[in-house]
């Protein structure tokens, strides 16, 4: 609290000179000039001449005392203003006394003169088509409050609008006056009462304009327009905007007719100064008790006097219509929030629900007599003199009339600075780094001779266990467990075992693997990058080199032991658990292609996100932190790395580093509608509704913008009436526009923008709706979310919330993309139950949506019920509309019938997914079928396609082997069968967890139905066999 202080601090009052007199009169000839303050008159200058050209010198002084504990305190200071009025003075007799008349008044603020000692300005007269001006200097002695007591206090200003909609039974009566208050703490530990009286009933008519001036909370004064506060205006915004109730989009219509229809205005400001220690009890008040009553009533007086607290006239005042709002100030302890502004709805007073409205939770049951409720008297207490006469209570209300005519008020809440202060952008950035702490450049990579050498030992050991696997397919386990093995036997097995090796061709498979390893040694262990000269250097080499990788060979064979080589062959061929079938379908090496663009360019923000993308989408929650965490070391002002960051804090259960994430990504792109809409659903999951709240509004307000600029759809924040959304598996039809940069088509059948989109992008659904849609709303969801969007991406809570919000905001049910999205997530979950009941339903609101039925198909895939897949399959091919996932339905469709033999639909099917969207894959299938048909130059062209699109896939090379053979082209047929087993075994090696393995451990590269040449199956493999399948 404010010291006490024993000595008064005189403020000194200086009146100047004064210009532009004429203006007020033309034949003004004396003046002089009083100074009132609080309802006193401080003095009267001494009559002065007005000189021709409209100036006078008053040079007049006067003074007040200020003092804490007395009448001109603080909360005086800073609510009343200093009044200075200008008088005529005329004598038509020098016998009789000067007659003064009143011209003019002027006002001056003296809330500037907390922050220093001498306030000096030209304050105007108010009155219309006049220059006047009169030299005002008002100063102290010394400092009101200290530099320290300023800044640790804050400035509460409360403005009261209007209450609109009010009662029949109001009527404009000089007798009636309306009234609303409430309470604040103060400076010094005191309870301030804010009065706000004599409020002007409107009649039905125009709406009040914007913006208007402010007026001081004083009575009547000689001249109206001085009320106004100088610079102080109700600038009002969008209902969305506003912090109170009735902000939604169905109240809009009632608000507006309620507006022009009769009301009572105040339009009046009242302040107070709260030092440190009042801060502190208003945020712990407004944590305690979120709701603040504001009463309202009207106030009948017999008497036409001013009455005064003591008067006697008071005992005939006679209060009616006694109602209350409830201010929601929890908005204040917001970071960075200094203002609320809203509509409040009025209530029919009744004590004992205010009284469980406003009380703390969990205090004690509070006396109605005192009217203290969360330790602070209940405003003041319109009532109070009444209960005192004890007049009944019933004279005090009336019938349900506020809550039948939709009263509410608008009032506006500020501080000069926030409760709780934001956090710059230069703290986040900081914390950020803190939370991401530089890492060390990597160091050259150097294959020295040491790593060369274990890495042989890995390939031999690799090899081992492959030999073994192939004996043990051979001639079984059993005979291990026989004792010693006689040497003809022995004998007999080696023969047999190498006959197989060689014909099978993977005698060359495991040479290949180790033809690497042994280039490595010559060149880092031997330093043998030239030709040799003569063929005895050659030889000598040769022998030595041949020693060396013997001796180690057996080195690393005596490390494998039998339990070892179990495990390894345990571990080998482990398969993941289920994948998302679009990663199946569409790249069988993933993680190697992502991990080669980071390779390739570690300096790639979109590399790192696609990869930590990956890595959520297999639940390893960890490392994509890392991949995010790089990308935001990148470049710390990339939002989309930001959000991700904070996302996977929520997945990790870190919250306050999620938080700063998210925060950082508001105040980096403030713009960003998914910033925003992502901030509002964290805040939602930590139960800080009043934050969600605010976020989601700014999000709103982003919309909003949309409406005011043309449609441009490469600027997806701006354009005509708009409604954004985050989206998965898209209903057909709509456009789609990415955050950053776009790879999903604008047109599903433009064939040009059929591209690949990255993993990590969070996409927006843009779409047009009427203006006066109430559907309006940045969080519902339309189908199923791009690959970020996924259960792994975004934590369940977040698809659950946003979820939530889609059903609260659609008007009539839930809708068919509803249930999509939804069901989306069951699949994710693999929960197929609920999915098909998500699916039941939106065939049951739109059987003629091409989703729905591809929805469908792909559940009835994954439960191996092939024939109606395939149903459901043809049945969208068949709809005017592609569905979103066309290629997903090309690729299954086709696979069901590569497996019934159907290789003419096969190939139609799988060329229409070339057109749609061309991929390793789709020429794949073209090929097999072609094959099939025996159209061996169009299956060749085929697998050609598909090769130059992917390289590394092994079942193309397989089919290009047989080709050749068939074509007689054997030294061709070899290549590409060393080529079939060298990219299997090398994609096997390379990721052998991250998807299942297509054929049995140890197996050739083609499975055979028969022998053939060169150990070339003759017998093609079914590349879409169902344990492949996408």
């Amino acid at each position: 609290a404010l010291p006490s202080m024993s000595q008064p601090i005189p403020v000194q009052i200086t009146v100047g000179n004064a210009q532009d007199l004429k203006t007020l009169k033309s034949n003004l000839l004396h003046t002089l000039v009083r100074v009132e303050y609080n309802g006193a008159v401080l003095g009267d200058s001494p009559k002065t001449n007005v000189l021709t050209d409209g100036t006078a010198e008053y040079d007049f002084s006067t003074s007040f005392e200020y003092c804490p504990d007395g009448p001109n305190s603080l909360d005086v200071l800073v609510q009343k203003p200093l009044l200075l009025t200008l008088l005529e003075v005329t004598s038509k007799d020098k016998k009789k006394t000067d007659k003064i008349a009143p011209l003019a008044q002027a006002v001056v603020d003296l809330l500037p003169l907390l922050q220093g000692t001498v306030l000096s300005f030209t304050a105007s007269m108010t009155t219309p088509c006049s220059l006047a001006g009169l030299e005002v200097t008002v100063s102290a002695k010394e400092l009101l409050l200290s530099a320290t007591q300023f800044s640790s206090g804050n400035l509460l200003s409360i403005t009261l609008e209007a209450a609109y909609s009010v009662p029949e039974a109001f009527t404009a009566d000089a007798q009636q006056n309306y009234m609303a208050c409430l309470q604040m703490p103060a400076a010094g530990e005191k309870e301030l009462p804010l009065l706000f009286k004599n409020g002007i009933l409107k009649a039905d008519g125009e709406k009040e304009p914007f913006p208007r001036p402010k007026n001081w909370p004083l009575g009547p004064i000689l001249a109206p327009d001085a009320l106004n506060i100088p610079d102080s205006f109700i600038v009002g915004g969008p209902y969305e905007d506003e912090d109170g109730e009735l902000n939604k989009s169905e109240d809009k219509e009632f608000r507006s007719q309620a507006e022009s229809a009769r009301r009572v205005v105040w339009d009046m400001e009242t302040r107070c100064f709260l030092d440190a220690d009042a801060v502190a009890v208003l945020q712990t008040r407004i944590a305690e008790c979120r709701h603040w009553p504001v009463e309202l009533c009207r106030m009948s007086s017999g008497g036409k006097g001013k009455g005064s607290k003591s008067d006697k006239k008071d005992e005939d005042k006679q209060i009616a219509f006694h109602g209350v709002a409830y201010v929601n100030m929890m908005h204040l302890l917001c970071p960075g929030v200094k203002q609320i502004r809203g509509a409040f709805r009025v209530f029919n007073y009744e004590d004992s629900e205010v009284f469980e409205k406003v009380r703390a939770a969990g205090s004690a049951p509070l006396d109605l007599c005192s009217w203290e409720i969360c330790g602070c008297m209940l405003s003041i207490s319109l009532c109070q003199h009444w209960l005192q006469t004890a007049r009944h209570r019933e004279q005090c209300f009336s019938p349900q009339q506020y809550s039948e005519a939709g009263t509410f008020l608008v009032m506006e809440i500020k501080l000069d600075r926030p409760l709780v202060p934001k956090r710059l952008r230069e703290e986040l950035v900081q914390r950020v780094k803190e939370l991401i702490p530089p890492r060390p450049a990597l160091a050259p990579r150097t294959e020295g001779a040491k790593k060369v050498v274990e890495n042989y030992h890995k390939r031999v050991t690799s090899v081992a266990v492959a030999i073994l696997e192939e004996y043990h397919e051979l001639f079984g386990k059993q005979l291990l467990d026989q004792g010693v093995m006689d040497h003809e036997t022995m004998e007999e097995q080696k023969r047999q075992l190498n006959y197989e090796l060689n014909t099978s061709g993977k005698y060359f498979a495991f040479k290949e693997q180790l033809k690497y390893s042994v280039v490595k040694i010559v060149r880092e262990k031997y330093l043998k990058t030239t030709a040799f000269e003569t063929k005895e250097q050659l030889q000598a080499f040769l022998s030595e080199l041949y020693v060396y990788l013997v001796d180690h060979m057996h080195m690393a064979l005596n490390k494998v032991g039998e339990a070892g080589v179990t495990r390894a062959m345990a571990s080998l061929w482990v398969q993941g658990r289920g994948r998302t079938f679009a990663f199946k379908a569409e790249e069988g090496s993933l993680m190697i292609s992502v991990v080669q663009r980071i390779a390739r360019d570690q300096h790639s923000i979109q590399a790192w996100l696609d990869y930590g993308a990956f890595c959520l989408l297999y639940e390893d929650a960890t490392k994509a932190q890392e991949c995010f965490q790089q990308a935001v070391c990148l470049d710390p002002q990339h939002t989309q790395s930001l959000l991700l960051c904070g996302i996977v804090c929520v997945k990790l259960q870190t919250y306050e580093e999620a938080e700063i994430f998210f925060e950082d990504a508001c105040c980096l792109e403030p713009s960003s509608i998914i910033a925003w809409t992502l901030a509002g659903l964290f805040y939602e999951l930590q139960n800080n509704y009043i934050q969600a709240e605010r976020s989601f509004r700014e999000a709103k307000k982003l919309l909003r913008l949309l409406k005011a600029t043309e449609w441009n759809p490469r600027m997806v924040w701006y354009g005509r009436d708009l409604e954004v959304h985050l989206i998965s598996n898209p209903c057909s039809g709509q456009r789609h526009f990415p955050l950053d940069q776009g790879y999903l088509p604008l047109d599903q059948h433009s064939k040009d923008g059929k591209k690949k989109f990255p993993l990590c992008f969070l996409f927006v659904e843009v779409r047009e709706v009427s203006v006066s849609s109430p559907a309006l709303s940045c969080w519902a969801v339309h189908g199923v979310p791009a690959l970020l969007t996924t259960l792994c991406a975004v934590p369940p809570q977040f698809v659950h919330k946003a979820l939530a919000h889609e059903l609260l905001s659609l008007q009539g049910g839930p809708t068919c993309a509803y249930y999509l999205a939804l069901g989306w997530t069951y699949q994710l979950r693999e929960d197929l139950p609920r999915w098909e009941e998500c699916l039941l339903e939106a065939v049951r609101i739109d059987p003629l949506n091409p989703n729905v039925w591809a929805q469908k198909g792909h559940l009835c895939y994954l439960k191996k019920d092939f024939d109606k897949a395939k149903d459901c399959y043809e049945r969208v091919i068949s709809f005017e509309e592609d569905a979103a996932d066309m290629h997903f339905v090309y690729l299954r469709l086709g696979s069901i019938y590569l497996d019934e033999k159907e290789y003419g639909r096969a190939k139609h099917i799988y060329l229409l997914a070339c057109d749609n969207s061309a991929s390793c894959l789709t020429w794949l299938g073209v090929g097999i079928a072609c094959y099939r048909l025996g159209e061996m130059l169009e299956a060749e062209d085929a697998l050609s396609e598909a090769n130059a699109l992917n390289n590394t896939n092994a079942e193309v090379w397989g089919y290009l082997a047989l080709i050749c053979l068939q074509g007689g082209r054997e030294l061709e047929a070899e290549q590409c069968y060393k080529y079939t087993v060298k990219v299997r075994v090398r994609g096997l090696r390379a990721a052998p967890t991250a998807h299942p393995a297509p054929w049995p451990a140890g197996s050739a590269a083609v499975p055979r139905d028969g022998p053939c040449p060169a150990g070339v199956a003759a017998e093609p493999p079914n590349s879409q066999s169902r344990a492949a399948r996408p």
